[in-house]
């Protein structure tokens, strides 16, 4: 049987104390169009949380960040079982906050190529690290 590919609730990134820990002692790196920030921890579960967000500056109407947000997140969940496996093989935790840093409303295609590229520079810097 397949591995259903879901986002669920346990993998969204939403404790504050965690987001703060990402943002004060994290890492960050930026592929264009996004700006990723990612800890490394030692906790087990569950190991792969994911956030995003989008600039209000950018973005005046919550109709298109909500839009954005949609579209970052769907090319996450399709995409994230090699990280999450890498995640799971190394027993620790990531936690990724990745923010829309661009200055229109992108097509699918362009978030879903620039997503698979800021998954595998995630995975090269797991594989690094330990």
């Amino acid at each position: 049987m397949a591995k259903k590919l879901t986002l669920g609730k346990n993998e969204r990134l939403k404790s504050r104390k965690q987001i703060e820990l990402l943002f004060s002692e994290g890492k960050k790196f930026s592929i264009t169009p996004f700006r990723v920030h990612y800890v490394i921890n030692e906790l087990t579960n569950p190991p792969l949380q994911f956030g995003v967000g989008v600039s209000n500056k950018n973005f005046k109407k919550a109709v298109d960040r909500n839009r954005i947000k949609r579209l970052v997140r769907e090319a996450y969940r399709l995409q994230k079982i090699a990280l999450y496996q890498k995640v799971k093989e190394k027993k620790g935790q990531l936690n990724i906050f990745i923010i829309y840093t661009g200055k229109e409303i992108p097509g699918y295609r362009v978030v879903f190529v620039e997503m698979n590229k800021v998954l595998d520079k995630l995975g090269h810097l797991i594989d690094k690290q330990n």
